[in-house]
């Protein structure tokens, strides 16, 4: 399943980019733990941070085969910055485009699509996570809008986002039918940024917890109705399953690099290292034509539960295997603070976790192939 020319000159043009305006400064973030701010304007510039949405809405007028592409190319260079491009255009926008009304998709889409300001999504919790039905943070209705209280964890970009989409429940007793989704400015009273989180990997990602004590918003803040909120973000995560399938492959792909310079500077013919590399190069293959069927389908208009789960599950776990397998083939050089494949190594566990586990992605695999049969 070959991709169209048009892909790969795109794929070329993404590289590029990500050797020559993202490479050269990997190791100074990863050291420091700071979220490369500076850096996001030239991923805007170039449209990366908003590849598929339209271009009268901001966008780069793209598909999700290109994101895709934009996905894996990044992470292959800078897992975190990966994240970070995934977390905004699939969690951050998608939910304002798709969801919100439409004076406020109007005034805030433009700005997320473009790149001028950053987006998140608030789901997780110190008490939900792969139960998202299980939604602690609460929400009450007033006469002229609603009140939020709770509080969320491990949320991706949140202290740099001018948008949070919060996910927060009418009634505990009523699970994933009492959830709603709502959009919170930065600003807004009540509203506040809590702890960074400190991580095994993807130390340049800003991950941080989010505060909402009393946190009025405005009616046309709600995304979507009232109590639809759980199909709203099974939705959205439906869509970001591709994009960190992509970005699996991406880090995957990184440690074949890796292993493929040693192999450059220490070359060697036995049946051993040919096996690797045989294996990691057919087993990353499989899985970014996994992650771009996803794409397409979602290109087409189609609802593919399944496949879009097959991409995560199977590019991430091929993720954290083939840096495993890096790390055995380069030896003590891999385990060094600053070589990639060290970096790849504890990047990409949170691949299995994010956006579902592999446990829920295989739940999902399960489910939709007993529906088929």
């Amino acid at each position: 399943m070959p991709l169209d020319k048009k892909y790969e000159v795109f794929r070329a043009e993404v590289r590029e980019f990500a050797l020559k305006e993202l490479a050269p400064h990997v190791n100074r973030f990863e050291s420091s733990g700071e979220f490369p701010v500076e850096l996001l304007p030239r991923l805007a510039a170039h449209g990366y941070l908003g590849v598929p949405y339209p271009k009268n809405m901001g966008g780069a007028g793209l598909d999700y085969v290109s994101y895709a592409i934009v996905a894996e190319e990044i992470s292959r260079v800078w897992g975190a910055m990966g994240l970070t491009v995934c977390a905004h255009i699939s969690l951050g926008t998608f939910p304002i485009y798709r969801f919100a009304t439409e004076p406020v998709r109007r005034r805030l889409v433009p700005k997320l699509a473009s790149g001028e300001v950053l987006g998140a999504f608030g789901l997780t919790e110190p008490n939900a996570g792969s139960d998202a039905a299980g939604t602690e943070t609460t929400v009450r209705k007033t006469a002229d809008g609603y009140v939020l209280n709770g509080t969320k964890r491990f949320i991706t970009n949140a202290e740099y986002a001018q948008t949070v989409i919060v996910a927060a429940t009418h009634d505990w007793s009523l699970g994933a039918k009492g959830i709603s989704c709502f959009l919170v400015e930065k600003g807004t009273p009540g509203y506040t940024v809590g702890a960074r989180e400190h991580k095994l990997g993807l130390l340049a990602s800003n991950t941080v917890e989010l505060v909402f004590e009393d946190c009025r918003i405005a009616l046309e803040n709600l995304l979507g109705e009232e109590y639809k909120g759980f199909a709203i973000f099974m939705e959205t995560l439906d869509g970001g399953r591709i994009s960190i399938g992509a970005h699996g492959v991406g880090l995957a792909q990184g440690a074949l690099d890796a292993v493929i310079e040693r192999a450059r500077t220490h070359p060697t013919r036995s049946q051993l290292f040919s096996k690797v590399l045989a294996d990691m190069a057919m087993r990353i293959y499989a899985a970014r034509l996994m992650v771009y069927d996803a794409a397409r389908l979602k290109d087409a208009g189609i609802r593919n539960d399944q496949e879009c789960a097959s991409a995560k599950l199977y590019g991430s776990e091929v993720a954290t295997w083939a840096a495993g397998e890096a790390i055995r083939v380069i030896g003590d050089r891999a385990l060094v603070s600053g070589h990639p494949a060290e970096r790849i190594f504890r990047d990409t566990k949170l691949s299995e976790i994010g956006e579902g586990t592999s446990e829920i992605m295989r739940l999902i695999i399960a489910k939709e192939v007993l529906k088929g049969n």
